[in-house]
């Protein structure tokens, strides 16, 4: 036991400079890069700075078109057309395949709202919104009437009156003894 203590300790000595000193950061590239770092440039006014910025987004310069500059702060980010995760080639072989997207790959800009789990806008409805609101008010018309035609009838169990001993009980409910009649809710003479 002694002998086996003294190896745990031995170990923890030669340890310990690994443990005690380790460094915190969670990586060199977290300290390298800021938000400044990634955030989108001015709009491009010069043709050469068209280029640029079409090169760094891996863009043709023909492709690249930016969005407005009414104050959003998009800059110089491509405008890119609207395709969602849907709408995008199960088959093909991408570099991403859990988001269906290449490496190095421009994404919209509301690209957070277009996964596959999320708005599609691409979708090619089975019926026609007009057709649906039909059938919704046809069902709901039909539930309505049936309802409003079976307001007259009854719906419950029916039931014969509650019945009480001692004559209903006509004196706890205030009856004079004088004024009590009998009432019988049951026979034993058989039915006729």
């Amino acid at each position: 036991m002694a002998a086996s203590l003294k190896q745990y300790r031995k170990l923890l000595q030669l340890l310990r400079p690994f443990i005690s000193h380790r460094n915190l950061s969670t990586s060199p590239v977290v300290s390298a890069y800021w938000n400044k770092d990634w955030k989108a440039a001015a709009l491009p006014k010069t043709p050469k700075e068209r280029a640029e910025a079409a090169k760094k987004y891996g863009l043709r310069v023909e492709d690249y078109e930016t969005y407005e500059d009414d104050g959003s702060g998009y800059g110089d980010y491509p405008k890119l057309p609207i395709v969602s995760g849907d709408a995008r080639d199960a088959n093909v072989d991408w570099d991403i395949p859990e988001m269906k997207r290449n490496f190095n790959e421009p994404l919209h800009i509301d690209a957070d709202m277009y996964g596959e789990d999320r708005c599609n806008p691409d979708l090619k409805l089975r019926y026609s919104y007009t057709t649906m609101l039909l059938y919704l008010g046809t069902f709901m018309a039909t539930v309505i009437g049936v309802y409003w035609w079976s307001v007259k009838y009854p719906r419950f169990l029916p039931v014969m009156p509650k019945q009480y001993p001692f004559n209903d009980l006509y004196l706890e409910k205030g009856g004079s003894p004088a004024n009590e009649k009998t009432i019988k809710h049951y026979t034993f003479e058989p039915a006729d």
